[in-house]
């Protein structure tokens, strides 16, 4: 009668004297053991039999010396390390290969490191500060202008556009008249308030005034049809003796013929063509 400890499970030969190994408290002699537990390694595919140590990796086995990055061909036993399509690499190797470049300083991000992601790029996380102050941005708000980072306080420091009228910073879109900034919420008529932005406008003492309200404050008044001239466009005015005409208003006062480039006469407030005026 044999027992788990003096003979060989699978071939029932003597173990005296000789070197067995146990699986489930069943004894078997080296060659047994070998053929039927030893793994294939995965580098060089022979048996890792009992006297070699078997190391293994999601389900994978390799001898000890088998276990090497694939492109450099380093030791990986207790290194760190990464896998990507079942080939392993050492950490250097994986880096190269597949980890991201920092936008800045265009070193790699190492696996297991902090990155921050902005447009499209990977940023170290002691990188992605601010120009000016240099102060990490995270996931701050932020604004960029010629590639570079700047937190909102000194972007507005450096770069914003103060209104003219409000003098506070516009952030975005705005209004330019006569070489000076506006929000479009402060771009108003200085008569009535209301916003000239799209609109037509005219100045007048370097402020803005719609239409109507220049009419009504600064307009100077046709001598013929009492109303407001302001030269908007293409319309043409008159101007003789201190008083002014639209255009279509400089005619006679006689028989209504133009005036417009003809010799004219007064008479009192009236002007009138030479013929008339000869009569």
């Amino acid at each position: 009668m044999t027992s788990s400890h003096t003979d060989c499970h699978f071939c029932l030969q003597s173990l005296c004297g000789r070197k067995y190994a146990l699986r489930e408290e069943n004894a078997y002699c080296v060659p047994c053991y070998d053929s039927l537990y030893a793994n294939p390694c995965e580098e060089c595919k022979q048996p890792i039999e009992c006297n070699s140590k078997d190391l293994a990796y999601k389900g994978r086995h390799w001898h000890e010396g088998c276990f090497r990055c694939a492109k450099c061909s380093r030791s990986l036993v207790e290194k760190p390390f990464a896998a990507k399509d079942e080939v392993l690499l050492c950490t250097e190797c994986y880096s190269d290969e597949y980890s991201s470049k920092c936008f800045h300083c265009q070193k790699t991000i190492m696996p297991g490191s902090r990155k921050m992601e902005f447009k499209g790029s990977s940023w170290h996380e002691s990188c992605f500060v601010c120009q000016y102050c240099r102060q990490p941005l995270g996931t701050k708000p932020l604004i960029t202008k010629d590639n570079e980072n700047y937190c909102v306080p000194c972007f507005e420091k450096q770069f914003a556009h103060h209104c003219y009228a409000c003098k506070k910073v516009i952030t975005s879109g705005g209004v330019t008249y006569d070489d000076q900034p506006w929000h479009k919420e402060c771009f108003v008529c200085a008569g009535c308030k209301t916003q000239l932005s799209g609109q037509r406008f005219i100045s007048k003492d370097e402020y803005p005034y719609c239409v109507d309200c220049f009419s009504r404050f600064h307009a100077k008044k046709c001598a013929a049809c009492k109303k407001p001239i302001t030269a908007l466009g293409d319309a043409k005015y008159i101007s003789f003796e201190e008083r002014q005409w639209h255009g279509e208003c400089f005619n006679c006062a006689k028989c209504s013929v133009s005036l417009l480039g003809q010799e004219f006469l007064t008479r009192q407030d009236d002007i009138l063509c030479h013929k008339c005026g000869s009569a």
